[in-house]
């Protein structure tokens, strides 16, 4: 399924994500909201492009009906019927060779490797832009940007999950390292990290916790367990509802929206489909100023005294309104 969320900065650029749900309803709700999560995002990011994602639902209980490249044949016609207002990507369960499959159905797609013209994984520069609002966050909680010495909780050691927490071990960070995957422990261990289970991620007394697996994370219950005064991560929809901002606020933590921090990504493809081609380099500027972004909403925030969701949630508004 697909759920465009808006066209209004322009085409809907959204992940094609393969995941397991209880049912269609629960695919559906994830769908709706990721969409919407997208076009935040992109009008954060200052990014000419709408928000929309994909969902291909595997049911639990129930085996796949196809064989994966025919689901994502299948895929691509219904991205392909929307006639350029949607355009994929990878997402959580799909990767750069997915989206060959789909190109060979429609050209709505980005994310294609190198060889192919496109920009290949764009996990590095989601883990840039995750570092750049870890670091942006530190200065307003510590007084500085510098990594060095801190001690983060990376949760959630994937395709992102590994690069911020590698990227955070070069700044000179202490890594504490979980996922629900215990194949990645010896692998965190190796490059340096510290491997805690996973049951006391939100508990472990850190400077950051990053969430960096799937969302919901954090709730009612879960925000008075939390031991770190920062939480920057690079999952999608890490608050269980709009209303935990308060509670983090209430508690003193601060929070770097999802959508602000988790923009690399995006950003990198706006780059691949501006007129003079594809710059790597040129993308990773951009993403780095997802901390200068962060420092307005945090500004903007205080000024209100409101809450970072409360910021960002504006500062997208505002500019979808003036794209209007």
């Amino acid at each position: 399924m697909v759920a465009v969320h808006s066209t209004v900065l322009g085409p809907a650029l959204g992940g094609c994500r393969m995941w397991r749900y209880a049912d269609s309803r629960a695919a559906l709700r994830d769908v709706l909201r990721l969409s919407r999560a997208m076009t935040y995002k992109a009008a954060v990011a200052g990014v000419p492009l709408g928000g929309g994602k994909g969902v291909i639902a595997l049911l639990h209980g129930h085996p796949a009906p196809l064989r994966r490249r025919d689901v994502l044949a299948d895929f691509g016609d219904t991205v392909e019927a929307l006639g350029g207002h949607y355009i994929t990507a990878e997402d959580v369960g799909t990767s750069a060779r997915d989206m060959e499959v789909i190109s060979g159905r429609t050209s709505h797609v980005t994310g294609l490797s190198r060889r192919r013209g496109g920009s290949g994984d764009p996990s590095p520069f989601t883990a840039l832009g995750v570092h750049a609002a870890i670091a942006a966050s530190c200065e307003r909680v510590f007084g500085s940007p510098s990594l060095r010495g801190r001690t983060v909780c990376v949760s959630g050691l994937g395709h992102v999950g590994m690069r911020v927490a590698k990227g955070l071990l070069r700044a000179g960070s202490t890594v504490l390292a979980t996922d629900i995957d215990r194949g990645k422990r010896e692998p965190a261990r190796s490059m340096g990290a510290r491997w805690i289970a996973p049951d006391r991620a939100l508990t472990q007394p850190a400077d950051v916790f990053a969430p960096c697996a799937l969302g919901g994370v954090l709730s009612d219950e879960t925000v008075p367990m939390l031991q770190a005064p920062i939480v920057a991560g690079a999952a999608n929809n890490q608050l269980a509802e709009d209303g935990v901002a308060e509670v983090l606020a209430a508690r003193g933590v601060l929070w770097a929206p999802d959508f602000v921090a988790n923009a690399g990504g995006i950003i990198n493809i706006s780059v691949e489909l501006e007129r003079e081609g594809y710059d790597a380099a040129r993308a990773r500027t951009r993403v780095r100023g997802i901390g200068d972004t962060l420092r307005r909403i945090y500004d903007d925030a205080d000024a209100t005294a409101g809450t970072p969701l409360a910021a960002a949630t504006a500062l997208a508004r505002k500019r979808l309104g003036e794209a209007v």
